[in-house]
């Protein structure tokens, strides 16, 4: 893999983590109500899950698509509709009181990094994007140091980001921000999760 397509893959993939979503929207409320501990488990999820849409368009996604297009159809439908049973949960709990930040040495470790793993394979943005975009970069038939190199920046770019992302908003001032305002806040949140999920879904 040339050094020119190495770094025009890290600039693409870079806009494609800042870029506004779901996942931006779930680290955000996650790290504001429980704090640094619980967004980073939470980015270590939605990071490895997008290792994983790239590890699958090496293994040829975009081909399977080709033959079965009804599958990415199929796979679109599913991903808006569990964004929009996030947004719902979020609307629903949203008078919960607010979580300790410490909850996370305690329990929802797994848990989080599920949420986070699920909500980017959910991501209908990370399987276009890998599925037409990331398979035109990446040479046709690269070495597995290459493909493992290309896995390694892909998930230091994300979880770089969600992380960074996390340590933000789980700071004093943002937290209590988020703590006066939490039913308000996790009603927007999970209208404009559930919103984007309507939007995939039936778009």
């Amino acid at each position: 893999m040339t050094l020119t397509a190495l770094l025009t893959l890290m600039g693409l993939q870079a806009l494609i983590a800042i870029s506004p979503g779901p996942a931006a929207v779930v680290t955000i409320k996650t790290s504001a109500a429980r704090g640094a501990q619980a967004g980073l488990l939470l980015s270590f999820g939605l990071a490895s899950s997008i290792v994983l849409w790239a590890a699958a368009a090496l293994a040829g996604l975009s081909i399977i698509f080709e033959v079965a297009p009804y599958l990415q159809t199929t796979l679109r439908i599913i991903g808006g509709l569990f964004l929009i049973w996030i947004g719902i949960s979020m609307i629903r709990h949203a008078s919960a009181p607010m979580a300790d930040a410490n909850e996370a040495d305690v329990i929802g470790g797994r848990r989080l990094f599920r949420l986070g793993l699920i909500t980017n394979l959910a991501n209908p943005k990370a399987l276009a994007y890998f599925a037409a975009v990331f398979v035109g970069i990446m040479p046709h038939d690269p070495t597995p140091a290459a493909a493992a190199a290309v896995l390694a920046v892909i998930f230091m770019i994300e979880f770089g980001w969600y992380a960074l992302l996390s340590l933000l908003f789980s700071r004093p001032s943002p937290r209590r921000a988020y703590q006066r305002g939490k039913t308000h806040l996790d009603r927007i949140f999970g209208g404009l999760i559930a919103a984007l999920g309507a939007r995939i879904a039936y778009n």
